[in-house]
C-alpha cells in the first residue's frame, strides 16, 4: 500500500488541497474509514484534517437540526471550511452522512470538481443498525428521533461516487482498495 508522490497521484505531497468526503449511513463506516486513512496517509508523510459529523454537530453546527434545510447548510458550512483548507494546499477528510445527491453536487461545486472525491461507504442498512451503539435506528423507528438517514427522512445512494467501499469488508481491505484508487 502505497501513495505515490507525483503530480500524477490525487493525493499526493505537492497536490493543491483535495477533499475526501465520505457518504453513507449512520454505522456505515465513514469515521472509521477516515480515522484509517488519515493514519495511512500520515505513514506516507501526508498530513490531514478530518471534519467528522458529529464532532461538528457539536461545535460549529450546533446551531442546526437535522431537516432537509438544516442538513443542507451543515453541508454547506462544511464544504467551505474544506475549501479553505483545499486553498492553502490542505487534505480534507469529510465525514458525513450526505443523504442527498443535490447536496453532494452543491458540495462538489463549493468544493471545485478537481479537488473532490466523493467515497460512497456501502453498507446495508441491517448492518449499520446492528453497528448503531447509540440506538439510533431503533430510537428513529419508535419516533423518539426525527428526520433520521435511512428511516424517517431520505438516504438516496450516490448517482456518480468517485469510489465505492464496501462496508461488509474489513477496514484494512477497504484503506487499501482507497489507497489504490486515490493513486490514480
Amino acid at each position: 500500500m502505497s501513495i505515490k508522490q507525483s503530480s500524477n497521484s490525487r493525493v499526493a505531497k505537492d497536490k493543491i488541497g483535495t477533499t475526501i468526503w465520505f457518504t453513507g449511513l449512520s454505522g456505515s463506516g465513514k469515521t472509521t474509514m477516515a480515522n484509517h486513512l488519515q493514519k495511512a496517509l500520515l505513514n506516507k508523510g501526508i498530513s490531514s484534517v478530518i471534519l467528522d459529523g458529529d464532532e461538528v454537530r457539536k461545535t460549529i453546527n450546533n446551531d442546526l437540526g437535522f431537516s432537509i434545510s438544516d442538513r443542507e447548510e451543515n453541508n454547506r458550512r462544511i464544504a467551505e471550511i474544506a475549501k479553505i483548507i483545499n486553498k492553502s494546499g490542505g487534505i480534507t477528510i469529510c465525514a458525513f452522512i450526505t443523504p442527498t445527491n443535490k447536496i453532494r453536487e452543491n458540495i462538489k461545486h463549493i468544493i471545485g470538481d478537481s479537488n473532490f472525491i466523493l467515497v460512497f461507504v456501502d453498507t446495508p442498512l441491517e448492518t449499520c443498525e446492528k453497528r448503531d451503539k447509540k440506538s439510533l435506528y431503533k430510537k428513529a423507528k419508535e419516533g423518539k428521533v426525527k428526520n433520521f438517514s435511512g428511516i424517517t427522512s431520505i438516504f438516496e445512494e450516490p448517482t456518480n461516487p468517485d469510489i465505492i467501499l464496501d462496508g461488509l469488508k474489513s477496514v484494512d481491505e477497504n484503506i487499501e482498495k482507497l489507497l489504490i484508487e486515490l493513486k490514480h
